[in-house]
């Protein structure tokens, strides 16, 4: 294995991953109401689709990324529509602290949604593909070994950031009661409805 190309990988994943968007409202929303577990598995099910974008990228699947290219109007669009539904879900939530984790739809839900919404942005994998061009990481000179090890990397630099950023929002989570985790709802929901209006109106305008 060749550590130098997981160290990249590392590095990649992580600075795609960190920008903070929709999903990163949805880890800390979640992190904070639900507990660090459904955070993390939301953080993980954008990190399985960070790697997936990223093994696309890496192994030189030109079809597979020109294929999701294509499609990016309607990808966006779906994605858009999931967003809104999602942050009207949580606008909608009735926060009850604890008690929100019995009504949760489960870490599967939780793991499914951001792996969903992240496979859904086009640019991503234009990202990925911009980002192992630059390094010269494209299709890794046909080694399968160097892309896995690649997408290894991408993998666990994604995950990295998740565990940080949900262990830094979980410190702070026993001072957030009934009233405040309201608030949280309030304003994570609507942040999580103007990303889902902006993939549409982006859609509709091409």
């Amino acid at each position: 294995m060749d550590f130098s190309f997981l160290l990249r990988g590392l590095v990649v994943g992580f600075s795609i991953a960190a920008p903070v968007g929709p999903i990163g409202v949805l880890c800390i929303r979640r992190t904070l109401a639900k507990g660090r577990a459904s955070g993390l598995a939301s953080g993980l099910g954008a990190a399985t689709a960070d790697a997936l974008y990223g093994c696309i990228a890496g192994f030189g699947l030109t079809f597979i990324s020109s294929f999701l290219v294509k499609q990016h109007v309607w990808l966006r669009l779906i994605g858009g529509l999931f967003l809104c539904y999602l942050g009207f879900k949580i606008l909608l939530a009735k926060s009850t602290g604890q008690a929100d984790l019995a009504k949760d739809d489960g870490l599967v839900g939780a793991y499914a949604s951001t792996f969903f919404l992240t496979l859904t942005n086009p640019m991503t994998i234009l990202s990925f593909a911009a980002i192992f061009a630059g390094l010269g990481l494209a299709a890794t000179s046909g080694s399968y070994l160097s892309a896995g090890t690649l997408v290894l990397g991408v993998f666990v630099g994604s995950t990295l950031w998740w565990l940080t950023l949900i262990g830094s929002v979980g410190l702070f989570r026993d001072k957030f009661d009934h009233h405040r985790l309201q608030w949280v709802n309030i304003i994570s929901g609507t942040i999580v409805i103007g990303f889902g209006l902006f993939a549409l109106l982006s859609a509709l305008s091409k």
